[in-house]
């Protein structure tokens, strides 16, 4: 006879195909594991066995007070929903609910805090380049260089995972909302005008990453002085 598993380990399963993911089968464990670990967002089921997910979400946002939670739950009560966000909830899901709802759900709250993590960096320093993302200005030396709102965005979105993969349905979700075929063909004329005004320092480059998306190649943001107000990358 086949065990049966806890509704937990299907949403891992399905949330480990575009995100790293940890599953703890308690409120104790959970927050045990997040003490220990960096997360960019919470699942909560509301009735976790030993630590409930109102209780949980209120000492983990004691630890950190800008991390995403969304509550699963059985409860349909408004109380228990008013609860939920009176907390500080970012979402609320109630049972029985699509695993597509959820991933559409995670996706909508990340693209929103990765947006505003962006908007609180005004400037970056890319090598020999100053970025300026109020002014959308790209400056080297004396030249300066005026961008267009999505030059300006999508450099500021690569900015944001420098030297990491920027998955190429990520950027366009969050850039264009839409990832279809002429968003896509968009996405690639604009890589390509960035990395023509990115050509006058060579330490600065942008890849692709074949099947999965972009990578802007910068100098070890170690080997130099972080100042104040500008992002070192």
């Amino acid at each position: 006879m086949r065990r049966r598993r806890k509704p937990g380990y299907a949403i891992k399963r399905i949330l480990a195909k575009g995100y790293v993911t940890d599953l703890f089968s308690d409120g104790e464990a959970g927050y045990k594991g997040f003490t220990k670990g960096k997360y960019d967002l919470c699942v909560l089921d509301v009735m976790m066995p030993k630590k409930d997910g109102f209780t949980l979400a209120q000492e983990i946002r004691s630890i950190n007070p800008d991390i995403p939670v969304i509550f699963l739950t059985a409860k349909t009560m408004k109380e228990d929903i008013l609860e939920g966000f009176k907390i500080g909830a970012d979402d609320y899901l109630t049972k029985p609910f699509s695993m597509e709802e959820l991933l559409l759900r995670i996706e909508a709250i990340l693209r929103r805090v990765k947006g505003k993590k962006m908007k609180d960096i005004p400037f970056y320093k890319l090598g020999n380049f100053l970025f300026d993302t109020q002014k959308q200005t790209l400056a080297i030396g004396d030249k300066v260089t005026k961008l267009t709102t999505k030059e300006c965005e999508l450099l500021s979105l690569l900015c944001a995972h420098a030297n990491e993969i920027l998955e190429r349905n990520y950027a366009l979700k969050t850039i264009w909302v839409d990832d279809n075929y002429f968003n896509a063909r968009s996405m690639d004329v604009y890589i390509t005008k960035l990395r023509k005004l990115l050509k006058d320092d060579p330490g600065i480059e942008i890849i692709n990453i074949h099947g999965k998306g972009y990578k802007l190649i910068t100098p070890s943001g170690e080997e130099a002085a972080r100042e104040e107000g500008i992002q070192v990358l």
